[in-house]
C-alpha cells in the first residue's frame, strides 16, 4: 500500500471513529499531496514525492510551535504539535546524529569534498542516502562541522 492509499485508509478510519482533530489533519495531508500531484502532472506521485510534502508540513508545524511557544499561545502551540505527530507517523524514522555523521564523511570521501565550497556536492550525495529519513536542517549542521 503506497503513502497516499494509508492516507486516505486513516481518514476513512477517522470519520467512522469520528476522531475530528485527526480526521481535520488527515484532510489537510491529503489536500497538500493533491495540490503537489495536480502540480506535477502528467508524473506519477511516489512515495518519495509524499514524503517530500510531508516533510514540508512537518517543518511548517515546527516552525508554527515556535512562534506560537514564544507569543505564549500555548493552545495554539499543541495544536500544531497534535499535528505534528500526526505527519510524523507517515515519515520514515529519523536516522541518530552517529549514523548521520558516518553518511557524511562517506559523502565527504566520495565527493573529494574539501572546503565549505563543497557544502552542496556533498548535500546531494547525503540526501540521495538518508532518502527522507534525516532533517535537513541537522544534516547541513553536520557537514558544515565536518568541512570548516
Amino acid at each position: 500500500m503506497s503513502l497516499k492509499e494509508q492516507i486516505m485508509a486513516d481518514v476513512k478510519s477517522a470519520m467512522k471513529n469520528k476522531e475530528q482533530d485527526l480526521l481535520s489533519t488527515l484532510r489537510f495531508v491529503h489536500a497538500e499531496i493533491k495540490n503537489f500531484e495536480i502540480n506535477n502532472r502528467p508524473k506519477e506521485l511516489t512515495d518519495d514525492d509524499v514524503i517530500v510534502v510531508l516533510k514540508k508540513l512537518a517543518k511548517q508545524r515546527k516552525d508554527s510551535i515556535e512562534q506560537y511557544t514564544n507569543a505564549n499561545r500555548q493552545d495554539l502551540a499543541d495544536k500544531e504539535k497534535f499535528e505534528l505527530e500526526v505527519i510524523e507517523k507517515y515519515l520514515p524514522e529519523q536516522m541518530s546524529a552517529e549514523q548521520l555523521t558516518s553518511i557524511v564523511e562517506e559523502a565527504i570521501k566520495e565527493s573529494e569534498a574539501q572546503s565549505m565550497k563543497d557544502m552542496g556536492k556533498v548535500m546531494k550525495i547525503v540526501m540521495v542516502m538518508t532518502k527522507g529519513a534525516a532533517d535537513n536542517k541537522t544534516v547541513s549542521d553536520i557537514v558544515k562541522s565536518k568541512l570548516q
